[in-house]
């Protein structure tokens, strides 16, 4: 009894460990644009401004805090004119009312408190150096300020917490198709991080948009392949803090059925649970050694209480064999569930054997002359090609070290 005691007081020590680590890391993203936007406010180019979306407030689509959504475009040139690429921001999540309320006060919590305008860069890029193929379309950013991909759907009295997700997201594409996308000929709904996950959850949604029109429709997951794998320590860290989104959000209401048929609702927050019930085409780009996940959900602090995995997490070169084997066998966990849940053709992948996160917005990981490649093609002409059916694209990478062309962030 003593024994199962004391470790209930540990893993209850873990999960405010945990949480107090995310509710911080949360601010920080927010105060410095940082998750999924983070790769953007690097990027030359002209600043794109911001656009309230005020008339969502009336369909109670707002932000954490009751602020309105936002979003920035660059309007279309030329052929690009009727071609739209709908990008959502990522930002991790907020699991709890109090870490909600952490995150409240910062951008991704609150239109006041975004930047005002933000340049666009990597496959949302205006050069045609830089971003061959959809350098010239309507490019969309979609401000995430709810906290659980675009999906939740509550509110909470005792805080006053909006968690609105899903009217965002709704409330967004309907103003969109007005300004002209409902005529469009090519669309692409991208997003990195947890505006990844959101474009996972949310692929079929923006088909059915299109249907019967003659669009062609595909989606784009960046970083978002999140793995419900075990820690360092032998727990589902994700798993639990996937939980505390879904049921703090009302997330489930809002899940793919294909999957909430036959799983529970935290379950289906995994990508890998969902993308195989997808009929939407859809390319998953990622990096086997997903830096984010190394660092948050397979070795936090809270599961490394005497900081072994400091160094590693850090820098890939400090981790010694046994954590290097550990990372191993994650990378062969990501290839192997990645293959599994992307039988469909028309599906694509671009899994690399790199220590980073999020590849598509960053200018040096998405140009045509750095970006990291698989036997000689870049992440840029991979999701291209996919894109206009040019040439088939399911591209695992070696096992780290073998890719010299990687961007790596540890």
């Amino acid at each position: 009894m003593e024994e199962k005691i004391g470790m209930t007081k540990l893993w209850a020590l873990f999960l405010v460990v945990f949480v107090l680590l995310r509710n911080a890391q949360a601010a920080a993203d927010g105060n410095k644009s940082r998750g999924g936007m983070r790769r953007l406010a690097g990027a030359p180019g002209v600043p794109v401004p911001m656009t309230l979306l005020t008339s969502a407030v009336a369909m109670g689509a707002v932000c954490l805090d009751g602020t309105p959504p936002a979003y920035h475009m660059d309007p279309g040139s030329g052929a690009g004119k009727n071609r739209w690429i709908i990008h959502l921001q990522g930002g991790s999540w907020c699991e709890s009312v109090g870490s909600c309320l952490y995150r409240k006060a910062s951008s991704l919590g609150s239109s006041n408190l975004m930047n005002k305008q933000i340049y666009f860069g990597g496959i949302l890029s205006s050069s045609p150096l830089d971003n061959p193929d959809f350098y010239s379309w309507n490019q969309v950013v979609i401000r995430y300020c709810d906290g659980a991909s675009f999906a939740g759907e509550g509110y909470d009295a005792g805080s006053g917490l909006f968690f609105r997700g899903q009217r965002i997201w709704n409330a967004a594409i309907q103003h969109l198709l007005a300004m002209g996308m409902s005529s469009a000929d090519q669309v692409l709904l991208t997003g990195s991080s947890a505006g990844a996950l959101a474009v996972v959850l949310h692929c079929d949604q923006f088909g059915a948009v299109f249907a019967g029109r003659g669009t062609t429709v595909k989606c784009l997951a960046d970083a978002g392949f999140f793995l419900d794998a075990v820690n360092v320590a032998g727990w589902h860290t994700l798993r639990y803090y996937f939980g505390g989104v879904v049921a703090t959000h009302g997330v489930a209401q809002n899940l793919p059925r294909s999957c909430t048929s036959h799983l529970d609702a935290t379950s289906c927050f995994f990508p890998q649970n969902v993308i195989g019930g997808i009929n939407t085409p859809i390319f998953v780009l990622n990096a086997a050694y997903d830096a984010w996940q190394i660092r948050e959900s397979l070795a936090p602090d809270g599961a490394d209480p005497g900081r072994a995995w400091r160094a590693c997490k850090s820098s890939r070169l400090a981790c010694n064999a046994f954590q290097m084997n550990f990372l191993q066998a994650f990378r062969d966990q990501m290839v192997g569930t990645v293959l599994g849940v992307s039988r469909s053709r028309r599906n694509g992948f671009f899994i690399n054997s790199c220590f980073t996160h999020d590849q598509s917005e960053y200018l040096a990981t998405w140009n045509a002359y750095g970006s990291p490649s698989i036997q000689n093609k870049a992440i840029w002409k991979s999701v291209g090609d996919w894109y206009f059916g040019r040439a088939e694209v399911r591209a695992i990478d070696c096992a780290y070290p073998c890719d010299n062309t990687c961007h790596h962030e540890m």
